[in-house]
């Protein structure tokens, strides 16, 4: 009797958990320079994203959502660590040779080491560009398990000569798309993993440049777009003739991979039990031939990638979590990529770091936006092209521009509730919210040796 009792107590202990009674999956698809008018959902014309569009329909559709930065690393940086671009360690890109970018420091703590705290398996699929092969900071030392491009600088061909798993170069043909393996890796650590509680961070690279997709999604749109068949588009890799059509057939190839994964999470039967997120690293880039333009890819917003305007860090949200979120609901608070930290903190039952700049967006995810809590302002700091600052406050947003160059250069105001295309500079007529900005823009930036701009101090 007492052998037969142990014999199904070692049962039970060694079973999976339910998935009901495990802490949520939690899965972060951030896409690389998509636009705000790039999906269906919010907008685009020329071609839908039907399985992204799902993530809208049957989840939450964030409209006010900020990227940490409006390039990649630092907005990367700032997701990885709940900090925005006044305190983050990586505020701008800086590559190394021969393969990546500068690390951030080995004892950084960050949201995967976290969730691993927390009990989680966690994977990384797509793009990296916080530290070089080996450094301090590869991307092996954070996620259980890495699959993709560690450069960024590598990451501007979607026909790489290698990719990386975990600290292992993989060796790639000429004809490997690298985005179709990088999704096929991540659907391979969600089979793998299904009885356990796991983050997959999915960094998916389109629909950066260069404009490369494979000929099955790429003949069709050159059909129908003729008129473009006359432009080359060239960043790295092979040229590509109509990179017009190339962009709607990435984007096309990505709503495939969404959609896949999807359905693998209704098959595993972990789909309840799972939280699927998509977003992008920041505005619509105009690279390789892309047309940002002809797509009304920054939709009603001014600017790209590289401004601070709200079309290069505005960008879409969606979220879904059956059962938890309710299908079809709009949230309109203002939320930036520092709170995903706490927010998965808080989905896995844990504390979130202290001294972050984040604050969890769960309750309104869950649609008690009446419970949530708000930021006083939202900060950003760019330190390329002049140095720029931005602020949102409530309903105004302050951009000041060449700070590099002139510290107490001109701050421009607009009122998003009525301008929300940044056309009508009110600053003249509201020095009171100007000054108010001005004085967020200084209590939020804190010069390192790596980030300052020359004269802007604290007062």
């Amino acid at each position: 009797m007492q052998k037969y009792i142990l014999t199904v107590l070692i049962c039970l202990l060694s079973a999976p958990l339910l998935a009901e009674d495990r802490a949520p999956n939690i899965i972060y698809i951030m896409a690389d320079d998509l636009g705000y008018g790039d999906l269906s959902c919010f907008g685009q014309s020329h071609f839908t994203t039907p399985n992204i569009d799902r993530l809208a329909s049957e989840g939450i559709t964030f409209t006010d959502y900020y990227a940490g930065s409006t390039v990649c690393a630092p907005t990367r940086c700032v997701l990885m660590t709940g900090l925005h671009t006044g305190h983050a360690f990586v505020r701008g890109n800086r590559e190394i040779q021969p393969e990546g970018q500068a690390p951030m420091p080995a004892d950084i703590v960050t949201l995967p080491r976290r969730l691993k705290d927390a009990g989680y398996v966690t994977g990384m699929f797509g793009k990296w560009g916080l530290g070089a092969p080996g450094s301090a900071s590869d991307p092996a030392d954070h996620f259980d398990e890495f699959f993709g491009y560690n450069c960024q600088r590598q990451a501007h061909t979607f026909y790489p000569t290698h990719l990386w798993h975990n600290d292992e170069k993989v060796p790639l043909d000429a004809e490997t798309y690298s985005a179709d393996l990088i999704s096929d890796e991540l659907l391979k650590f969600v089979k793998t993993n299904k009885d356990k509680s796991f983050f997959a961070y999915v960094p998916f690279t389109i629909p950066h440049a260069a404009m490369h997709v494979p000929e099955d999604d790429h003949a069709p749109w050159r059909k129908k777009w003729p008129q473009f068949d006359g432009k080359i588009g060239k960043y790295k890799g092979p040229l590509v003739t109509n990179p017009v059509a190339a962009f709607a057939g990435m984007m096309t190839r990505m709503d495939r991979h969404v959609g896949q994964l999807l359905d693998l999470l209704k098959e595993l039967d972990i789909d309840d039990n799972t939280i699927v997120s998509f977003t992008s690293d920041n505005g619509p880039h105009m690279e390789g031939g892309h047309d940002p333009k002809f797509f009304d890819s920054n939709g009603p917003l001014r600017g790209h990638k590289r401004d601070l305007y709200e079309g290069g860090i505005r960008v879409p949200f969606l979220a879904r979590w059956p059962g938890k979120i309710s299908p079809g609901s709009v949230c309109n608070i203002p939320v930036a990529m520092w709170d995903v930290m706490p927010t998965c903190m808080e989905i896995a039952g844990v504390g979130s770091p202290d001294a972050i700049d984040g604050i969890s967006y769960l309750p309104a995810m869950l649609g008690n936006q009446s419970a949530q809590k708000q930021h006083e302002y939202l900060y950003w700091a760019f330190y390329e092209r002049g140095g720029k600052q931005a602020v949102r406050w409530e309903n105004w947003k302050g951009v000041r521009n060449n700070v590099g160059k002139n510290p107490e250069s001109t701050l421009e105001l607009y009122n998003l509730d009525t301008d929300l295309g940044e056309t009508n500079n009110v600053a003249s007529q509201h020095p009171e919210i100007v000054k108010r900005i001005d004085q967020y823009m200084q209590d939020a930036y804190t010069p390192s040796d790596l980030w300052s701009f020359s004269g802007r101090k604290k007062r």
